[in-house]
């Protein structure tokens, strides 16, 4: 077994805790990580605040970075020495898997995000004080990986190869932030020559989106937010126009900002139900309203039928329904080409200041935490 520092939370509602812990040995399709990064996600504080059911205490962390150390037997698309970004695992079997689609696959939310073990209910993670008797499992495999600590035992689904020239800092968000958001535009929205596109919530998966909105042939791109300093940075990364929800009534600035036609695209990552309408509603005839943010469960938006009726489309996204082999490759590469400046969004923190890095992204002082364990 490997020995390994992690945040531990321990109850709903409690502080991160660093703790030894150990790591199940690898099975045959499974690899351990040495975390060099780890961003910090909205979802790790949606979970560590006990409003979605996951089994604790236990150890989040879904945006991994690191260096392969060991692999299972089965185990061909990574070896030793190899850099790897980590992201959500998914069975590959089910018809969403085979189709290309494993961000909606069968098993998602038991291998990912509730369930805490692997698929067979065996626990990845112990505490170190009851790994000797077998006893002590802790809730992890989140995402594939619990990546908030110093080694992470990683579903080789999970693991995706890059190049060793990059800063794992920057890398570490592709595999949840920056891939939603980039994904929602390339392979949901897919915006035609010479739309508009409308981002509400410029945090990082919002902003993600924007740079990928960016890239494409878009007549406007609009951000909208409530903080100036973001707006300020979206208008750098290319946004064509802003709206300060804080100053201006966004539906009528949006209707200004398009000549009364409403936008073609829209992005919602804000998980605010008052702003999913707003973004509905902006939307002209044909237009479609990406779902990103997620609002506590159960939570209902009323829609206008009649408005519905021209055309217009509502649509939950999950990870960008991205096919994660394809997606980062393709995501580092424009990075490499100075396209998708990440790097401009990121704030890195020693492990030890998690909670240092958490209440800043809380308050929105910061965009994307990263963490690091250089001294870990």
């Amino acid at each position: 077994m490997t020995e390994t520092l992690a945040a531990v939370v321990n109850k709903p509602g409690a502080a991160f805790s660093l703790e030894r812990i150990t790591l199940d040995e690898p099975r045959p399709d499974e690899v351990v990580v040495r975390l060099a990064a780890a961003g910090v996600c909205h979802t790790d504080l949606t979970v560590r605040d006990g409003h979605l059911p996951f089994p604790l205490p236990g150890v989040l962390g879904h945006e991994g970075a690191g260096v392969v150390e060991r692999v299972g037997s089965w185990v061909g698309r990574v070896r030793p020495g190899d850099h790897v970004v980590l992201t959500f695992t998914s069975c590959g079997t089910c018809g969403t898997c085979r189709g290309g689609h494993p961000a909606y696959c069968a098993s998602w939310l038991p291998l990912n995000l509730l369930g805490g073990t692997r698929g067979d209910g065996t626990a990845t993670l112990r505490s170190a004080s009851g790994a000797a008797s077998g006893t002590g499992g802790l809730g992890g495999h989140f995402f594939g990986q619990s990546s908030f600590a110093t080694h992470a035992l990683v579903d080789e689904r999970s693991v995706v190869r890059v190049p060793a020239d990059i800063p794992l800092t920057t890398l570490a968000p592709f595999g949840c932030g920056i891939q939603t958001g980039v994904g929602a535009v390339l392979n949901v929205l897919r915006p035609r020559p010479g739309s508009t596109i409308a981002v509400f919530g410029t945090g990082a998966v919002g902003l993600a989106a924007l740079m990928a909105a960016v890239l494409g042939p878009v007549r406007q791109v609009i951000a909208v937010d409530r903080l100036a300093p973001r707006l300020a940075l979206a208008r750098k990364l290319g946004a064509t126009a802003v709206v300060d929800a804080a100053e201006e009534d966004t539906a009528a600035a949006l209707v200004e900002l398009t000549d009364g036609l409403g936008v073609d695209c829209a992005l919602e990552t804000t998980g605010h139900p008052g702003v999913l309408r707003t973004a509905i509603d902006a939307l002209a005839p044909r237009g479609e309203v990406a779902v990103i943010g997620a609002p506590p469960m159960g939570t209902e938006v009323a829609v206008d039928v009649n408005g519905m009726l021209p055309g217009r489309r509502i649509t939950g996204v999950t990870l960008g329904d991205s096919e994660p082999e394809q997606l980062i490759p393709l995501m580092v590469a424009l990075h490499q080409q100075g396209r998708l400046p990440v790097d401009q969004l990121i704030r890195t923190y020693p492990f030890a200041r998690i909670e240092e890095a958490a209440a800043d992204m809380t308050a929105g002082t910061t965009i994307k935490p990263v963490l690091t364990f250089e001294d870990a």
